[in-house]
């Protein structure tokens, strides 16, 4: 896709709660000029597309419409929610083997339809999932984006802003590796204006608490399993993270985010798909940076690399 004239079409496949709730912020985002729904359930797509497209009036100018996988065809990115929901108490890599026969079905479709595309995953466990899909679906890993951390980093900014009473979008701090139990909290290099948290801490006359930190990891870690056990399903949030990674993408914007995609040296990782820091821009992943991680952090890392790459070779094998 080049020149401004060119229509921005999303495919969305999957019209469940994730699904339907980035569409509807990407029909209220005026970032897309056509949205595609595609479901197994053919109805539930529809009904989605009559419900959203009652609500262009108020938005910028968009066609919504439910498809089938040929309308992934011109599609700059195809975002995948598909697949069977995490239930309470179950592990996102117990989800593993369910999602990962669905997406053998799916993945190969977007691909034919769409080569040129750039496909991203928002399915748990979503590490195990995106490169189960740069696998079956023949496109260079860099077109190949799963959601990753994108929300765990969310989450943890959140709760860091809120005990520092500041901005969450002054907090600068990542969610490494798997996007599950696993995943790292890199505390060596979070920062406020600059500061590492102990010096910022210090400057400010106030006592830095690890015991505080590791509360706010805990819940930063646990989120997903509090709000399933309370309302069945989280949604908003992972909603407004794919807008924004859709965003980055559509709009060309080298914006820095924590997104899964296929790692293959780093720290003697080798071929697996978890969560770094990884640059996105109108090709995908432009560049995944490569974090000088103190050592607790570093063999946080390389257990979470263990614990994917033991499941994807599980699912390969199924």
């Amino acid at each position: 896709m080049s020149g401004h004239l060119q229509p921005s079409r999303v495919a969305i496949v999957g019209v469940g709660n994730v699904g339907a709730t980035f569409a509807y912020t990407l029909l209220l985002s005026g970032l897309a000029t056509e949205i595609v729904l595609i479901d197994v359930n053919r109805e539930r797509a529809e009904g989605e597309a009559m419900d959203l497209v009652h609500g262009v009036p108020f938005a910028p100018p968009v066609r919504v419409w439910a498809g089938d996988y040929a309308d992934c065809a011109g599609a700059a990115v195809t975002v995948i929610t598909a697949g069977a929901a995490q239930r309470p108490g179950e592990t996102r890599l117990e989800l593993s083997r369910r999602n990962t026969a669905i997406f053998r079905q799916i993945v190969p479709e977007v691909a034919r339809a769409n080569p040129e595309g750039i496909i991203v995953v928002a399915t748990n466990p979503v590490d195990v999932l995106t490169y189960e899909t740069w696998r079956v679906s023949g496109l260079p890993p860099e077109r190949v984006i799963g959601s990753g951390t994108i929300l765990d980093t969310a989450r943890f900014r959140y709760l860091l802003s809120e005990y520092f009473a500041v901005d969450p979008r002054s907090v600068h701090a990542y969610i490494i590796g798997e996007h599950g139990d696993s995943e790292v909290p890199v505390w060596s290099l979070a920062n406020i204006a600059g500061m590492r948290l102990p010096a910022y801490c210090a400057a400010q006359g106030r006592p830095y608490e690890p015991a505080a930190m590791e509360e706010i990891f805990r819940q930063t870690r646990d989120a997903a399993y509090e709000i399933i056990e309370r309302k069945g399903a989280t949604y908003y949030a992972i909603g407004a993270g794919l807008l924004r990674l859709v965003e980055a993408i559509v709009r060309d914007q080298r914006t820095v985010l924590s997104v899964s995609s296929r790692i293959d040296g780093y720290y003697g990782i080798r071929d697996v798909a978890f969560s770094l820091p990884t640059v996105v821009d109108r090709t995908g992943v432009l560049e995944s940076l490569r974090l000088e991680l103190d050592e607790q952090e570093r063999i946080g890392l390389l257990r979470s690399a263990e614990i994917l790459q033991t499941t994807i070779r599980d699912v390969e094998g199924a």
